[in-house]
């Protein structure tokens, strides 16, 4: 066997047959095929070797016995030089061209390829300058996270002593017309209904039919024009001027329940007011700190991934696709989505063109983390992976778990946890307000997809 490095992780094998292999198999196959093949006037197994030869053509047995030497000999010389594989067996030779120079006990020499492990070259990985974002804990967010518990727990009182406005709960009849106003149209196809809930929110149905209701008393009907968003879901609707007729037969106004000890204990597990607020203060501060810290990870995979080395195997590549299709499938599946009508032989291929890319970041990242654990000793401790697996044991015990899957997750994930502190404390971090490098990115995709 000779061995050549290949581009893309690939290793080329040269792989000579020696003439005693090549006897034995040809004869091996001869004496399997004589053994089931059904010839008309023979026996089962009786078949004489020349008329076997004769019947099914020198050919086709050459070509059996070579197909199976080639695979046997692939994988005794993978075994035999103990190559660490990860699959995507290629034999490179053309077939035909073997078999015309196939003789039985006469050695035979072949080519084959196979992916392997990539070399991973660091380049500079401490030091690093970033630009990263800051989120920042906001006093109102504990506020209104408060104020949507007590508008779920609210109670509606009816109102008949005023005019609607915003806030209420109102219940409606409506009916929509394609038309400009005051003008005979064409009826929208479902754009009616009786006794429709509707809480008065701007943004809760077509620009302007909230509004439009503002100020109307029970038992009263307008009618109300608006235009269909250019963006709107049915293309037949989109930006197209419209009236709805509105009658308003009842206003409800929200009561809501009082923020004391006893709302606390109706909407968590806390005895107190104070409790449940210092439960939220505590939770939106770690939400924005863990958005900072994921913000300052981000940049520097950003910054480091460039400046590494890396020629991935087509293997890796596509076991990564498969994950974030896999991934993408089940989130589908739990919105609701009927998945066998998006993901069929048709979209599939496009769908893992289109996740290439993600898949080779997420590859080279996840390999350059790797390598940088093993040059400083940032691998997890056996203490910490088992710690972590109990702990997403005891969350997912309900479910079926894959523990191999489970492990392997475990490492990667305390892997790069391990390596992306260690590097944010070697490298210079600049932090600015949150917001303030999303929205160029967000110009330039737009500008993009325009194009």
């Amino acid at each position: 066997v000779t061995q050549e490095k290949l581009p893309a992780s690939q290793l080329g094998l040269e792989i000579e047959i020696s003439a005693e292999v090549s006897k034995n198999t040809y004869e091996k196959t001869v004496d399997n095929l004589a053994r089931t093949t059904n010839l008309q006037g023979f026996r089962k197994g009786k078949v004489p070797r020349q008329i076997l030869i004769q019947r099914l053509g020198a050919k086709r047995i050459k070509a059996a016995a070579l197909e199976e030497m080639l695979q046997a000999s692939l994988k005794e010389a993978i075994e035999k030089e103990s190559i660490e594989s990860l699959g995507n067996y290629q034999i490179k030779s053309d077939f035909e061209e073997l078999l015309a120079k196939y003789i039985p006990g006469e050695p035979l020499t072949f080519s084959a390829s196979l992916d392997v492990p990539p070399e991973v070259q660091l380049g500079e990985y401490t030091g690093l300058s970033v630009t990263a974002e800051e989120s920042v804990y906001e006093v109102s967010e504990v506020d209104k996270a408060i104020e949507q518990m007590q508008q779920k727990r609210a109670n509606l009182v009816p109102v008949e002593d005023r005019a609607a406005r915003m806030g209420d709960v109102v219940i409606v009849d409506f009916e929509g017309k394609l038309t400009a106003e005051g003008e005979e149209g064409e009826l929208i196809q479902g754009g009616q209904a009786k006794d429709f809930q509707i809480e008065m929110e701007e943004g809760r149905l077509i620009s302007g039919m909230i509004e439009g209701i503002v100020g109307m008393k029970p038992e009263e009907t307008k009618e109300v024009a608006v235009t269909f968003p250019e963006d709107y879901g049915a293309e037949e609707l989109a930006g197209k001027p419209a009236v709805f007729s509105i009658a308003l037969k009842e206003i409800k106004e929200k009561e809501l329940p009082e923020l004391d000890d006893d709302f606390a204990e109706e909407v968590s597990e806390y005895s107190t007011i104070v409790e449940l607020r210092e439960s939220l203060e505590k939770q939106y501060r770690e939400k924005a700190d863990n958005e900072t810290k994921n913000s300052i990870y981000g940049a520097i995979i950003k910054e480091l991934v460039p400046k590494c080395l890396i020629d991935l195997p087509e293997t890796i590549i596509q076991e990564e696709v498969t994950a974030l299709l896999t991934q993408t499938f089940m989130q589908m599946r739990q919105y609701g989505m009927d998945v066998k009508q998006l993901f069929n032989s048709e979209t599939i291929p496009k769908f893992r063109e289109n996740a290439r890319p993600e898949a080779i970041e997420n590859v080279k990242t996840t390999l350059i983390l790797q390598e940088i654990a093993k040059k400083e000793s940032l691998v997890p401790t056996q203490e910490a992976i088992e710690t972590k697996e109990k702990e997403l044991t005891e969350q997912l015990k309900a479910q079926d778990i894959d523990y191999a899957k489970l492990r392997s997750m475990v490492i990667d994930d305390l892997t790069k946890e391990n390596v992306l502190g260690w590097l944010k404390e070697k490298s210079t971090v600049e932090l600015v307000p949150a917001g303030s490098l999303t929205p160029k990115e967000e110009e330039n995709g737009s500008e993009e997809e325009e194009v």
